[in-house]
């Protein structure tokens, strides 16, 4: 029997990874859409065994998130399946595999693989980059030091420009006439 190629690429994969709550998740949607199953048929399988789901495998999205996870320009209707009817799940690389278990299909369990694969080359690439991070969050903090010296420059420019100018006596020697003594 010959193996089929994965439908989904690893690359493909690992566009799908978000980072939400400083945690690198993929949404129920997306895993379902490499699973070859529907996301109802995904989070049934879940809701069946959760107890293999605990909160650092899984965890539901709240609303604030739910909604910055859609396109931008998805423009909502009124008909029936239009917007969000139920919260989006988000899984960890331990929660994909989890899901590629209880779903119980061929195509799951290959495309498991794939998933943590995904996984795996998203953290070699953050781990790669550490010391170029820390050139960066220095950056940032010179920058932010930078800003305020600026805005304390400004600000004293702004009080010289609304103090008034006080009234002085011409310089040397003025006789005025018209003054009385």
């Amino acid at each position: 029997m010959k193996k089929q190629k994965p439908v989904i690429a690893p690359d493909h994969i690992a566009q799908a990874i978000l980072i939400l709550r400083g945690r690198r998740v993929i949404l129920d949607r997306d895993l379902a859409a490499i699973y070859g199953v529907s996301t109802g048929r995904l989070n049934e399988a879940v809701k069946r065994n959760r107890n293999r789901f605990p909160e650092d495998f899984m965890f539901r999205l709240t609303i604030e998130e739910a909604e910055a996870s859609r396109s931008q320009f998805a423009i909502l209707n009124k008909r029936r399946g239009s917007n969000l009817k139920y919260l989006p799940c988000a899984f960890t690389e331990h929660g994909a595999i989890q899901a590629a278990n209880v779903v119980r299909s061929t195509r799951a369990t290959e495309m498991g693989i794939y998933v943590v694969r995904a996984f795996i080359r998203l953290r070699d690439i953050l781990a790669s980059n550490k010391e170029l991070a820390a050139k960066f969050a220095e950056l940032e903090r010179k920058v932010a030091t930078h800003d305020q010296a600026l805005v304390g420059v400004l600000k004293a420019i702004r009080e010289l420009m609304t103090q008034p100018i006080p009234k002085s006596r011409p310089i040397g020697f003025t006789a005025n006439l018209n003054e009385e003594r």
